[in-house]
C-alpha cells in the first residue's frame, strides 16, 4: 500500500511540473537580444558569486581570509552596481 501511495504522489508531482512547464511565465513574450542575455546571466554569476562569498565569511575564523573575503564582497557589489 505504501508503494502506491508513493506512486499517486510522484504522478502528482510530474503532473504538476508539466502544468508548470505549459504555464505563462509572467514575462513579456517578447525575446531577450543577445545583449540582453548576457548582461542578464553576467548579473546571474555576479550574485551567485557574491551569496557564495557572503555564505563563506560566514563560515571564516581567520582574519586574513575574512579580510579577502570582505575585499571580495566590496568588489563584488561594485560590479552588480555597474551592472545596474
Amino acid at each position: 500500500m505504501l508503494k502506491l501511495m508513493a506512486r499517486g504522489w510522484e504522478s502528482k508531482a510530474v503532473e504538476a511540473q508539466q502544468q508548470d512547464l505549459g504555464a505563462p511565465r509572467g514575462r513579456s513574450a517578447a525575446p531577450l537580444s543577445p545583449a540582453q542575455r548576457l548582461a542578464l546571466d553576467r548579473r546571474r554569476t555576479l550574485e551567485l558569486a557574491r551569496a557564495r562569498t557572503a555564505a563563506d565569511l560566514e563560515a571564516s575564523t581567520s582574519p586574513a581570509h575574512r579580510s579577502m573575503l570582505e575585499e571580495a564582497l566590496r568588489a563584488l557589489d561594485l560590479q552588480l552596481r555597474h551592472i545596474g
